[in-house]
């Protein structure tokens, strides 16, 4: 089951907080409220939200000094309610790190599209980012770290045995440089209790076949003669 999505909304009116939160629930969002800067700073160190609905007016603090102050720690979604109509006051809102802006008086639906909106681009973002983690990429290629296998351009998935995964993550954390056989050897060995009984030149062979390269004339994983073996990050 997902979780729930929380949002804090923060305004010194409590009918405008009631609307809102009642208008949040219809969309399976839970809420907290906070009249004031106060209560907002103690609603966020208890963590736990999502997006914070920030009103610029508020009796204790101005709505862009709190903008500024949530920045400075935190990176959750921030969107600004205002019912000051001036260009500049929206513009030094966003320059401050709100993700967005709504002016007020506003259609509370127009507030749950926009919320919507800028969570799927958090989860978008996020995504990404796991995804950049848990692959490195390189001629084309993408090697996947968790799975332990090679993706092609194709999308073509080639499973990699344990040696050629830790030569290959070998070659990528050195590219461009001369890697001794001696070095690789170890590599390829790792912790395994195993022998690495082959010759290393056998190993990088048949990771160039997975790599799909020509065998006689190998462009991504050079052969240096009397040095050893260097990734070409210039290949395409």
């Amino acid at each position: 089951m997902n979780k729930a999505i929380r949002i804090l909304v923060v305004d010194d009116d409590s009918q405008i907080r009631s609307l809102l939160c009642d208008c949040l629930a219809d969309f399976g969002m839970t809420t907290a409220q906070a009249a004031s800067g106060a209560d907002m700073h103690l609603a966020l160190r208890e963590g736990g939200f999502d997006l914070v609905v920030l009103d610029l007016m508020l009796p204790d603090d101005d709505g862009l000094n709190l903008c500024r102050e949530i920045r400075a720690t935190s990176e959750i979604p921030l969107i600004i309610l205002t019912a000051r109509g001036e260009m500049t006051d929206r513009i030094v809102g966003l320059e401050l790190g709100a993700d967005d802006y709504v002016v007020k008086p506003f259609e509370p639906r127009e507030l749950v599209a926009r919320i919507q909106t800028i969570l799927r681009r958090v989860r978008a973002q996020t995504q990404g980012r796991t995804r950049a983690q848990e692959e490195s990429r390189f001629a084309g290629w993408r090697l996947h770290q968790t799975g332990r296998h090679l993706i092609a351009a194709d999308n073509t998935v080639i499973p990699l045995s344990n040696a050629e995964f830790r030569l290959l993550n070998a070659f990528l954390a050195a590219p461009g440089r001369v890697l001794s056989r001696e070095y690789l050897m170890d590599t390829a060995r790792g912790k395994s209790i195993d022998a690495f009984d082959r010759s290393i030149d056998v190993q990088i062979s048949r990771l160039r076949q997975k790599l799909r390269e020509d065998i006689k004339e190998p462009k991504l994983i050079r052969t240096i003669r009397g040095e050893g073996y260097m990734l070409d990050v210039n290949h395409r």
